[in-house]
């Protein structure tokens, strides 16, 4: 069997699923676009971070629907159980959010947990094992996050107050171009490490 793209597979996986989703909810027959990428926001937060997201018709110039798995998982159960509930968002429709229909049919179709970060139950597993014995493995290496440029740190200055040791921060441009403040206790502030403070 010949290695598929990973959008390739991602959408042969969808017309795997379709019959699935015709006994619960009809798939659009507008186009849905799948792609492997980060969504929109949330995508590396520490605690819940997004691993799937669909966006309505309304959004695309073409009036497709468009879904994003994120690059950060690998293993093909994990993903198609993300696309399934991204698949679902598309069937009900995206204004139900996870209320109303949504819920109906994604326990039709084996997800489970808390609707807004469902995973696979064990039935829904066997039928994803299952095509995906067809399709092969998802060819992807997972994006290791933690490995990301780090953001620029703050180039603010610590500025400190020599009489009670109050802290605050200032640009390094401010301090030479204004000075540094005068602290709420009216004592001299300066930047920490100087002997002493900026003249006034």
């Amino acid at each position: 069997m010949a290695t598929l793209i990973r959008e390739t597979w991602l959408e042969q996986m969808i017309e795997l699923l379709r019959p699935d989703f015709a006994a619960c909810a009809q798939l659009p027959t507008s186009p849905i676009r799948v792609s492997c990428g980060f969504p929109s926001k949330s995508a590396l937060a520490r605690k819940a971070p997004r691993v799937g997201e669909c966006w309505g018709v309304e959004s695309s110039e073409d009036h497709s629907f468009q879904i994003f798995v994120s690059p950060v998982l690998s293993e093909g159960i994990e993903v198609a159980a993300v696309l399934v509930h991204e698949l679902v968002h598309c069937a009900v429709g995206i204004e139900c959010k996870h209320r109303g229909a949504f819920p109906k049919v994604a326990k039709f179709l084996g997800l489970e947990g808390k609707m807004t970060s469902t995973v696979a139950g064990e039935s829904l597993k066997i039928k994803l094992k299952e095509l995906i014995e067809q399709l092969g493995p998802y060819p992807h290496a997972r994006l290791v996050a933690s490995s990301r440029p780090k953001t620029q740190t703050t180039r603010q200055r610590k500025v400190v107050c020599i009489e009670c040791g109050c802290i605050c921060r200032m640009t390094a441009k401010w301090v030479s171009d204004v000075g540094c403040p005068t602290c709420g206790c009216g004592g001299k502030m300066g930047l920490e490490g100087a002997s002493e403070g900026v003249d006034e």
